[in-house]
């Protein structure tokens, strides 16, 4: 697969020299600006899906006016933690 490459953006050398005083020994500018487009990928990918659940959610809610407290939320978050953890732990640890 080829590569391809992005448009070239202008900054500040104000910008430029404090992104350079960060790099660590042997990483480029590229692999930096490489290494933070994947992370903010990821990161606006983890907001859409976020948001599209809550979307749905709110969707349901409309549709069936079903909904839960806090306190029961977290009652069954607690549950299935706990049932997670004496899976993972055993019974009785």
């Amino acid at each position: 697969m080829k590569t391809a490459t992005l448009p070239a953006i202008r900054v500040e050398p104000e910008l430029r020299d404090k992104l350079e005083s960060v790099l660590h020994e042997g990483e480029t500018l590229s692999s930096f600006i490489e290494t933070t487009l994947r992370s903010a990928i990821e990161y606006r990918a983890v907001q859409n899906h976020f948001h599209a659940r809550g979307q749905r959610s709110k969707e349901l809610y409309e549709a069936t006016g079903v909904s839960y407290t806090t306190d029961e939320v977290i009652d069954r978050l607690l549950a299935k933690t706990q049932r997670r953890r004496e899976k993972i732990l055993g019974k009785g640890k």
